[in-house]
């Protein structure tokens, strides 16, 4: 059997697809006489649009349409012309959505243009290996793109077998997929390592696959759903991917000169604090929360062979959450091996001084912590398991430890209160020197999340997000399980709170790349260099019990607690002297304030800043 995987626009073109590397591998382990080949569709787009446009529309675009606009649709648009055959299809709706929120579009309605003679070009390179199964990866905005190519397959062979798979086929997503869309014989829903097998001979026997758990299937005219299955896939069953077909066709492509190749690893599926605690705004994980891991041990030695066979250094794990017992069996290995590795990594924000400068020591320079917040209410509602002083802790050592942070700052939650950010907010402006959120975003419902799943909490009136107009020409009734994302009525926050959480971000994130806060020891004093921006340029000298107070402070500390400890440590100063010094030290801006707890906030270090947007493809 001839099996083609194929992933289409927008995946990232600086990565290999993961799917099509495991899957790849995982049908050559289980059918060794097939032949397996893959065709990446990401990539040839990036390469279509600076080719028809003569080098207008360049990797970047691709780039600010495919990863920027998620959450308006704009690069399923781009596609859905191409999937009903209307190149005017949705413009009107998706100019009314993007005038009323303003949002940028120029870049694609540029590219619209070009996309039914991408999918026809697509279709005659995948045709020309003579398949007899095309298996798409579809997630996030990549739906349209795979219908729209799925469709044009089917209609040149129509006894091709086409298989959708991926996180959008999870749930009731898959079915929905599948039975409003004719030429899709079969979806995946779940994990496919155990399903495509038995797929793969069923297609062979000529049997129907009526055993093969989540699986979507014809049945004359009926699209069946198998009903799914409880079993997650055992690290053990999950191969090593292939990407030696990738890099051929990245080596072989203009777009190379554009991007920065990276590897993409998976140490672990699911999430073990989502098992005892769902952030309730998460639509991570889908239907399979249960939280697995390959063992340190076998995660460094695929690390080190794909970084022998690809000679790429910066390596991206896709784990929702790492491992914890990484930092005993992983990490360590990574330090001891020499490797210059660029580990980027998904992390809990409680990780402690210790554990960060770990994954600093072993060449992790990109982390998302999963902060979202930094006021501790809101992330009770939130359900993290974290307090707003601990995310300032983490921030603090991510600059110490030159780890870059990426995280964003949410708030519409229901039950809070502009009482909650404005503590928050009137703090911002001493928190300029530390990594400032992406933005402020308002939450927007997810599938799967603790929101969608009990309206109790908050969200009782939901519809698809309003986007979903100009990407799909279904009706409101099946695009209620066919969608990830859902509007509500806004909870939380509105009109000046909002307003001043988002002037205030917009000024940190202007404010950052020029601020620093310093320490420096002299002698058995401590110097704070405050060179924020916004703030007078100055340098505070702390001695005695106060030099060693304000490095109490770094692990965050009630009053009560420093006082006991500055006692421990020898210090004779009463509890009212350090209260006032708390509160003069508290209007210089060197510590934050969360409740009764207060957090030091000058750094021992300030890495190399870049502009901001400087590493974007071009």
């Amino acid at each position: 059997m001839r099996v083609q995987l194929v992933t289409m626009p927008w995946h990232p073109i600086d990565l290999p697809s993961l799917q099509v590397g495991l899957l790849h591998r995982l049908v050559r382990r289980a059918r060794p006489a097939d032949e397996v080949t893959e065709f990446h569709g990401s990539l040839r787009w990036a390469e279509f649009l600076l080719e028809r446009s003569a080098g207008r529309l360049r990797p970047g675009d691709y780039v600010s349409v495919g990863s920027d606009s998620i959450f308006h649709g704009l690069g399923d648009w781009v596609f859905s012309g191409a999937l009903y055959d209307d190149p005017d299809w949705g413009t009107a709706r998706l100019r009314d959505y993007a005038a009323a929120r303003d949002v940028f579009i120029d870049t694609a309605l540029d590219m619209r243009p070009y996309a039914a003679d991408f999918i026809a070009a697509c279709a005659t390179e995948v045709l020309a290996t003579r398949p007899d199964v095309v298996g798409f990866t579809t997630t996030f905005m990549q739906n349209v793109s795979s219908l729209a190519l799925a469709r044009e397959l089917k209609r040149r062979r129509p006894e091709l077998t086409v298989v959708l798979g991926g996180s959008n086929c999870d749930g009731p997503m898959g079915h929905a997929l599948h039975r409003n869309h004719r030429f899709v014989d079969h979806v995946v829903r779940g994990e496919a390592e155990y399903a495509l097998p038995a797929l793969l001979r069923h297609l062979d026997e000529g049997t129907p696959p009526v055993d093969v758990p989540g699986l979507c299937w014809w049945d004359g005219e009926l699209s069946r759903a198998n009903t799914e299955t409880r079993r997650t896939v055992a690290p053990a069953d999950i191969p090593s991917p292939d990407y030696d077909d990738w890099q051929a066709a990245l080596e072989a492509s203009p777009v190379l000169e554009y991007v920065h190749p990276k590897l993409v690893v998976e140490g672990a599926r699911g999430c073990w604090w989502g098992e005892k605690h769902h952030c309730t705004f998460c639509g991570l994980n889908g239907s399979s929360m249960a939280f697995r891991a390959k063992p340190g041990q076998r995660l460094w030695e695929e690390i080190d062979r794909l970084v022998r066979r690809h000679r790429l250094l910066d390596v991206v794990t896709v784990d929702n959450i790492i491992d914890m017992a990484y930092f005993r069996d992983f990490l360590p290995r990574v330090v001891e091996s020499g490797w210059d590795l660029r580990l980027h990594y998904e992390v809990k924000s409680n990780l402690t001084r210790d554990q960060l400068r770990l994954l600093g020591e072993s060449g992790t320079v990109h982390i998302q912590p999963g902060i979202e917040s930094l006021g501790s209410r809101v992330l009770d509602l939130m359900d993290k398991g974290v307090t707003g002083a601990r995310n300032i802790r983490t921030l603090r050592e991510c600059e110490n430890h030159a780890l870059t942070c990426s995280w964003n700052l949410l708030y519409g939650f229901p039950g809070e209160s502009a009482e909650d950010y404005d503590p928050v907010i009137d703090q911002i402006p001493a928190l300029v020197h530390l990594q400032p959120p992406s933005g402020a975003h308002r939450i927007q419902l997810e599938r799967f999340s603790p929101h969608f799943t009990d309206p109790g909490l908050g969200f009782g009136k939901r519809r698809p997000a309003e986007m979903y107009q100009h990407v799909y020409d279904l009706p409101e009734d099946e695009l209620a399980d066919l969608v990830y994302l859902f509007d509500s009525e806004d909870a939380g926050i509105a009109g000046r709170a909002e307003r001043r959480l988002k002037e205030a971000v917009a000024q940190w994130r202007a404010g950052h790349p020029h601020s620093r806060l310093l320490f420096e020891e002299d002698g058995e004093d401590l110097l704070v260099h405050d060179r924020r921006h916004g703030r007078p340029h100055t340098t505070h000298r702390l001695t005695g019990w106060a030099a060693a107070a304000l490095r109490r402070l770094e692990e965050g500390r009630t009053e009560s607690a420093l006082h006991r400890l500055l006692a421990d440590d020898g210090h004779v100063v009463s509890a009212a002297e350090l209260g006032e010094w708390v509160r003069h030290t508290f209007r210089l801006g060197l510590l934050f304030r969360d409740g009764p707890t207060y957090v030091s906030l000058p750094t021992w270090d300030a890495p190399v800043r870049m502009p901001d947007g400087a590493a974007v493809a071009g």
